[in-house]
């Protein structure tokens, strides 16, 4: 254990940190930039004492939940999250659960994005980001609780008139997304919210249970699908895939070929946003 390194890591991670980001106010009197000690070891649910020790490089060696605890407090990135492992001489094991957290730079990309519907999902395919087309080719995703943003609770447990905003290819998506969530369940066998949701799938859905059985673990990409929207019809798209693979996320790309009633419509899309010109007033 490196108790100056990791004394002097803490303290710069604190630093960098305001209490805006954390939801705490800032108050009048402060006298050094970002957060207190003592509001460090509130969030992070250690002592004030322990947290102001380990800051002066006097503390004995953190638990791997001491560890987790100011993981989450500061804000740590996963590469932060390792290093500050690696300082308190506690190798980092694998993260605990799928990552949420998107990168400002894949959010950017999305806004960067006018003519392709792209989202952001997480390796139990819960969308985490979307950009302007995407919620309107699809759903408004800012209007749904978190649970009802997630795919596979859609395709297996969602209303079927409102099942998978009518793709062609629901059946292939399902086979595919129940292959890669028992990949997602081997990398993360310790996370509630996983195991929460495939037991909900499992006890909610016969289809389900019967892919599951097959303990498949490889899916095929499905490269183009057709969305059967309620404003402007069908809608035919490619479908594109970006790893990210620090994150276990994915970026989900759908764009319509170039001169067919698809770009046509997804351009349409574009400037009726999540307005339902087909509900009567």
């Amino acid at each position: 254990m490196d108790r100056r390194q990791l004394a002097d890591f803490l303290r710069s991670r604190r630093e960098r940190i305001t209490p805006a980001d954390v939801g705490l106010p800032a108050g009048s009197r402060r006298r050094t930039p970002g957060l207190r000690r003592e509001e460090v070891a509130q969030l992070a649910f250690i002592s004030t004492e322990y947290y102001t020790r380990l800051e002066q490089a006097r503390g004995p060696r953190p638990s791997r939940e001491v560890l987790g605890g100011l993981t989450r407090a500061l804000r740590l990135s996963d590469v932060e999250r390792d290093h500050l492992h690696h300082l308190a001489g506690a190798p980092p094991g694998p993260p605990p659960g799928p990552s949420r957290e998107v990168r400002p730079s894949i959010l950017a990309l999305l806004r960067r994005l006018p003519q392709a519907a792209a989202i952001v999902l997480s390796a139990t395919y819960e969308v985490l980001a979307w950009n302007d087309l995407a919620a309107a080719l699809m759903e408004d995703f800012s209007a749904l609780p978190r649970r009802d943003r997630n795919l596979v609770r859609r395709a297996f447990l969602g209303p079927p008139q409102r099942r998978m905003y009518g793709v062609s290819d629901v059946e292939e998506f399902s086979a595919s997304a129940v292959r890669n969530l028992r990949a997602t369940a081997g990398r993360y066998p310790d996370d509630p919210e996983v195991a929460a949701l495939i037991r909900e799938l499992l006890d909610g859905s016969e289809d389900f249970a019967r892919l599951w059985a097959a303990h498949d673990v490889c899916a095929a990409p499905s490269l183009c699908k057709t969305f059967r929207h309620p404003v402007v019809g069908p809608v035919s798209v490619n479908c594109d895939v970006l790893d990210i693979t620090d994150r276990d996320q994915q970026v989900v790309i759908y764009t319509a070929d170039p001169g067919t009633p698809s770009e046509e419509a997804l351009r349409l899309l574009s400037v009726v946003g999540t307005q339902r010109m087909d509900v009567p007033l």
